[in-house]
């Protein structure tokens, strides 16, 4: 009896704006809809992920509470956007050593409906435990985009990277989310548009920047045995694993290169596969710089490439590496963690089901978090086959 760990539900709460529903809500939405979406009861969960955050630190305990769950498996492992990718390649030990029969991975956030479209928008602080020592960072004026900016900045620097080009990512992703009905913007974009949006953090535009919104995902990852007799194909988990750099910005070893160098290879080790296999790719686009340098890091083109290949269209609808299909934290919803939507895009991308945003004859998906301040990064290669 086969105990490889496959995904066998997905589920998505209400978003990106849901002032009726708090993050237990969204959590409990999301799930109920991923229990659904695969046939499984809530009794038949006896595993739980959770990803938290410094404004709900306990909210892994008050979920279990809300959803009436008693797992005996838990992971509640804290590394911001990459989280869910952390998490999974614990999970896939616990299945296949039989800790644990199904796992609940869930998170939601009540973010815009809570604080507004200002969060994150503050200086840091020591308090925030994001800032590091006084003497360090908080003289300069840290704030969570200026430490973005100086990642791209160093890029342009070394590389000859232009503004345009890091605007180009934006309007891709934004021509997936006018495809997207729930997506928070869906109006076209351009280039121009991007570039005359103000300023944030030079070289980082407001467009260049994600939203905040309300949301939250679920996904359900059992043994291939229990999967084949549920109502969606099962979704192999081929390869996953983390690396993590730094914690401050100012210790980050070389700004133009993140551990995704590290957690790729090992991904791409597990799984069998190399860059040029996959089919689409959901990356954490926190900022799009962050896109860029995962794109680099996980090989899909050289180091300092990123820029020429964003360019030529490789990541837009009908390119021959589509990005963020349900239109990304850019333009589509961003409530946190947002770790857990990109493997429930890329598992609808699998199944076939991504209507008009569908890649086509869509085999294999590497989902890649970004956690910190490009502190943490997972990846995660998905494929509809087992290889």
């Amino acid at each position: 009896m086969s105990r490889e760990p496959v995904i066998v539900g997905i589920g998505l709460s209400d978003y990106p704006k849901a002032p009726h529903l708090d993050s237990l809500m969204h959590i409990s939405q999301a799930t109920q809809r991923a229990l659904e979406d695969c046939g499984l009861a809530l009794s038949d969960i006896d595993g739980f992920a959770c990803a938290t955050m410094p404004t709900d630190p306990e909210l892994h305990v008050e979920a279990i509470e809300h959803l009436g769950l008693t797992p005996r498996w838990l992971n509640t492992t804290y590394t911001g956007g990459s989280a869910a990718q952390f998490q999974i390649p614990d999970a896939i030990a616990a299945i296949r050593e039989g800790r644990a029969e199904a796992i609940l991975f869930a998170y939601g956030s009540d973010f815009l409906s809570r604080y507004g479209r200002t969060l994150g928008t503050g200086g840091l602080t020591v308090e925030d435990g994001l800032s590091g020592p006084l003497l360090y960072e908080q003289p300069y004026g840290s704030t969570i985009a200026t430490c973005y900016a100086l990642a791209a900045t160093r890029h342009m620097a070394e590389y000859g990277t232009r503004p345009e080009q890091l605007a180009e990512i934006a309007v891709g992703v934004r021509e997936f989310a006018s495809m997207n009905p729930n997506a928070m913007y869906r109006e076209p974009l351009t280039v121009d548009d991007v570039l005359a949006s103000p300023m944030i953090a030079d070289p980082l535009h407001l467009l260049d920047c994600c939203v905040v919104s309300d949301g939250g995902a679920a996904f359900i990852i059992t043994t291939e045995e229990r999967g084949k007799d549920l109502q969606q194909s099962p979704i192999h988990i081929l390869g996953a694993a983390g690396a993590n750099s730094h914690w401050h910005i100012h210790s980050m070893p070389n700004f133009s290169t993140t551990a995704g160098t590290a957690s790729s290879t090992e991904a791409y080790q597990q799984a069998g596969v190399q860059p040029e296999d996959i089919d689409t790719i959901q990356f954490y686009d926190s900022f799009t710089i962050t896109a860029l340098l995962l794109l680099e890091d996980h090989g899909f083109c050289g180091k300092g490439e990123g820029g020429g290949f964003v360019e030529e269209g490789h990541l837009r609808k009908g390119g021959s590496l589509p990005m963020n299909t349900d239109g990304g934290s850019l333009s589509s919803c961003h409530s946190g963690m947002r770790g857990t939507m990109l493997i429930t895009e890329a598992v609808r991308q699998l199944r076939g089901h991504g209507g008009d945003s569908q890649v086509p004859d869509c085999e294999l998906a590497l989902a890649a978090g970004c956690g910190g301040l490009l502190s943490y990064i997972g990846t995660t290669i998905l494929g509809r086959d087992r290889r």
